[in-house]
């Protein structure tokens, strides 16, 4: 498994989704709060709707924006709570197929499609 996992999210039917053909996802979607944390994360990339990009990892990781904490499991998913959006939202069980369990916290930064990964030195 990857030390920092990369999606790019977009909107198709007026939700959050991604596509994953890593790990054999087409249009995951992110409910339950996670389609809001998104909302105020990427309300500075323009138009996000069309996709933008997504790293996450258990660990930290230079230029993180926000740091997911868990909180309790729900049928099937888990619950994460962030203390820079004030939010909590649900990661349905696709979350394992990135970790082997669901990690104490997840670190994640968001970038518009046209931004460098890796800012330069």
């Amino acid at each position: 498994m990857n030390a920092i996992n990369v999606i790019a999210p977009y909107k198709y039917l007026d939700m959050w989704v991604f596509d994953d053909e890593r790990v054999g996802l087409l249009q995951e979607p992110f409910v339950c709060g996670a389609d809001t944390m998104i909302d105020q994360v990427v309300a500075m990339i323009p138009d996000p709707e069309s996709g933008f990009i997504m790293l996450f990892s258990a660990t930290a990781f230079p230029g993180h924006q926000i740091k997911l904490s868990w909180r309790r499991e729900d049928s099937n998913g888990n619950w994460y709570f962030s203390e820079e959006l004030d939010m909590e939202g649900w990661l349905c069980p696709a979350l394992l197929k990135y970790f082997e369990q669901p990690p104490k916290e997840i670190y994640v930064q968001v970038k518009a499609k046209n931004s460098p990964l890796i800012k330069p030195v």
